[in-house]
């Protein structure tokens, strides 16, 4: 059986205090608790301590140093339990503590996956270019489960999808105007699809730009990629032997057999 001889308030953090015991005429530091252990255990100057007791005490202090941590990752933004489990694994706790905090947290709704998927999915629907299929694949990495993260993923409408499927395809277009419209469409849907879009947004837009295709400007790719070719091989090939390879790399390159027959024949001219 040990006694408390002296209980100081640390200086550096005003809410943590040092236990001292006595060891016969002297005394020696202890441990150390928060002030709501020490309120709690109504912890005093000449107060018995057992080694079960002192273990019991030193064991609720880890705890509550963990809640406290996992409180003050939590103040930043909402997390996953994933996410604080591995926040406290990395800060070396044990399973058994992080279980129990994660427990607790869940306990007092300050730790709510479902919530959390919620808050997620509208910070990126109003934040990013994402679609729904790589939101939901994020929230699954942090932890959410499939279910929780589709409910969330109603909280984004159908129409927003649409709506920034489209902005993406306006400035891909604008930056691809050199390639051929085959190319593009292709190189759209893949963008579309890497970016999360499901299937059924992807019709509606590529509906959309099926009917904004320029004819002048497909021309204008067809010259500006012919002509290259034409410089590629020119050195080594001349006459039907140049205009077989130019005909096969256009077409290669997405362009319709037609426009490029009407480009050969420009190269007759010349």
């Amino acid at each position: 059986m040990e006694i408390i001889s002296r209980i100081t308030t640390q200086k550096k953090h005003k809410h943590r205090y040092n236990i001292f015991l006595k060891q016969g005429e002297d005394e020696a530091y202890g441990f150390s608790v928060d002030e709501d252990i020490l309120i709690k255990f109504h912890l005093h100057k000449g107060m018995e301590l057992d080694d079960q007791t002192k273990q019991t005490l030193i064991q609720k202090d880890a705890l509550h140093k963990t809640y406290t941590l996992a409180l003050h990752f939590l103040s930043f933004r909402m997390r996953s339990k994933k996410e604080i489990a591995e926040y406290l694994s990395k800060k070396e706790v044990d399973i058994e503590e992080i279980n129990v905090v994660v427990q607790r947290l869940e306990d007092e709704g300050l730790l709510d996956d479902r919530e959390f998927a919620i808050a997620f999915v509208r910070t990126r629907m109003n934040t990013t270019s994402k679609g729904p299929m790589l939101i939901k694949r994020e929230l699954m990495e942090k932890g959410v489960r499939a279910d929780i993260a589709d409910e969330a993923l109603t909280h984004y409408p159908f129409e927003l999808q649409v709506e920034k499927a489209s902005k993406l395809v306006d400035k891909k277009l604008t930056a691809s105007r050199n390639k051929s419209f085959q190319q593009q469409i292709i190189a759209l849907k893949q963008n579309l699809m890497q970016k999360g879009f499901s299937g059924n947004v992807l019709e509606i837009v590529m509906e959309d730009v099926q009917e904004q295709k320029d004819e002048d400007a497909e021309w204008d790719a067809i010259v500006l990629q012919g002509e290259k070719i034409v410089r590629k091989f020119a050195k080594k090939a001349s006459g039907s032997e140049l205009k077989y390879k130019v005909k096969g790399s256009l077409y290669q390159k997405g362009f319709k057999m037609d426009e490029i027959e009407r480009f050969l024949e420009t190269i007759d001219q010349e």
